[in-house]
């Protein structure tokens, strides 16, 4: 930390100040609009990072206290590389755009920096703090960091936005993308942060959560450190074969660090090209394709949701929009709770609950099964992911969701999966289903597997029968879905 001085003038008097915002952005690394705080306000200037703690998304009835934990831990790792870069990341807990503001008088700010997102909220807020700040006369710039492409730089050529993944994905890998942003070396800050409207970073009791599960590690030097392991090792030229397993370690499990931004998408990116250069076969280059694809889908969802913003609160297609759920809450809490009788379904829920992160071909799975066998409302299943996942992000969830329940921008929507023929083909050995369902121990591979445990084996190991029948089940869906489809 800087000394402290006895007062804030002179310091803000003679040195432009530079606020960078920080949101979903939690790094130093890779981050444009640090980059360019740094760039406009010289050797001379002084660079302070903020993050605001907003009530409104505390008290979401969303926001559970594995994923507070998991942000505090980010923005522990943050502050500490701020000040040891020579400045500071401030804390403050209010509505955002007065904070913002309040803060930037109060240090006599002449930039604001942060770096954009798609979320309809968020776009809110920025217009508003954009607006507010420049009232103030403070210059105010913002950049493109969630994604590598901007939703809004990718059009079809009738330049409308893209409903269908392929093109998007053609369209999108054929563009060039963006070159990381080195790492700062150093920083300067205030010399003093005291009379400011500022907070020490919460606990998690302050904000009045709670979190009972063990966190994956936090922070920018934790995700560097995954992302260097899948790409600098065999992961990404294993990743076509790999990750669809669930047993298996064959995905980068990047996802809660992509959620919060402890690495930056050009240096991901950057990383699996330098990954090519490893390549031995046609299969490891497909690996590294396949990769890339992932990327671009998790562009696609940014890029709908950024044009079609209804997508919060509704289904894409219309006749989806009325149909008749069953909504049973006692079959909702068995879905949740992993108690539904079909094992690969009941052991990818106790994996989200106990780790708050599932793998995602049991997504697909488990999101089919609810919309598909208990026909209820995708949008109660969207809610509790959110609830439970680490790396909860609006469009990715929302556009996985309403891909399983045949609602969304899908050129083939009616897909159903079968729980039993999905666990063996990717749990051939039942591996994944006994790590996560242990009372199961002893059953043959095939009864784990047949989605079908036989009566006497449930009651010896407390294990619910179905409480569905599948192939009644999707005919049932079926029907109600072609009479959907056919109303006008």
């Amino acid at each position: 930390m800087p000394k402290t001085a006895s007062n804030l003038g002179n310091p803000i008097a003679q040195n432009p100040i530079a606020l960078v915002w920080h949101r979903r952005d939690l790094r130093i690394d890779d981050n444009p609009a640090l980059s360019e705080a740094i760039a406009q306000v010289g050797d001379r200037g002084i660079v302070l990072g903020v993050f605001i703690f907003d009530p409104d998304i505390l008290d979401d009835g969303v926001t559970e206290g594995s994923k507070v934990d998991f942000m505090l831990g980010c923005l522990r790792e943050l502050q500490a590389n701020y000040r040891r870069l020579g400045s500071d990341l401030l804390f403050m807990l209010g509505q955002p755009v007065n904070s913002i503001c309040e803060l930037a008088k109060a240090v006599k700010a002449s930039h604001v920096f942060f770096n954009q997102d798609v979320e309809p909220f968020a776009i809110k807020r920025d217009r508003e703090a954009t607006n507010a700040l420049q009232e103030l006369g403070i210059k105010v710039q913002s950049f493109i960091d969630i994604g590598l492409i901007a939703p809004d730089a990718i059009a079809t050529q009738a330049g409308e936005p893209y409903k269908v993944y392929t093109p998007f994905w053609r369209n999108w890998q054929a563009k060039l993308k963006p070159k990381p942003f080195d790492a700062p070396q150093k920083l300067t800050g205030l010399a003093s942060y005291e009379n400011l409207p500022v907070i020490s970073l919460p606990s998690l009791r302050e904000l009045k959560f709670i979190n009972d599960i063990t966190l994956p590690k936090a922070g920018e030097a934790a995700a560097i450190e995954l992302l260097e392991a899948f790409c600098d090792g065999n992961g990404i030229l294993r990743y076509q074969t790999e990750r669809d397993f669930p047993a298996h370690a064959g995905t980068s499990t990047l996802s809660p660090h992509l959620r919060f931004g402890t690495v930056g998408i050009r240096r991901v990116w950057e990383k699996a090209i330098v990954a090519e250069q490893l390549v031995r076969s046609e299969e490891e280059a497909t690996g590294i394709t396949t990769w890339k694809q992932e990327l671009a889908w998790r562009e696609f969802y940014q890029h709908v949701l950024f044009y079609f913003p209804e997508l919060e609160t509704g289904a894409y297609r219309p006749q989806m929009r009325n149909f008749p759920w069953d909504d049973d809450e006692e079959k909702f809490v068995a879905w949740c709770e992993g108690r539904t009788g079909y094992p690969i379904v009941d052991a990818a829920m106790r994996q989200l609950n106990q780790t708050g992160w599932m793998h995602n071909r049991c997504r697909m799975i488990v999101a089919s099964f609810l919309t598909k066998d208990l026909i209820i409302n995708w949008q109660w299943g969207e809610r509790y992911f959110m609830q439970k996942l680490l790396d909860g992000d609006l469009a990715a969830n929302n556009g996985g969701w309403q891909w399983s329940a045949s609602s969304g921008m899908d050129p083939k929507p009616l897909r159903i999966f079968n729980p039993a023929s999905q666990a063996r083909k990717y749990d051939p050995e039942g591996e994944y289903i006994l790590r996560w369902l242990p009372e199961l121990q002893g059953l043959t591979t095939a009864e784990l597997l047949s989605g079908n445990i036989p009566p006497h084996q449930c009651k010896k190991r407390d294990y619910p029968l179905p409480i569905v029948d599948h192939s009644i089940q999707q005919q049932k869906f079926k029907q109600l879905y072609k009479d959907c489809k056919a109303s006008p």
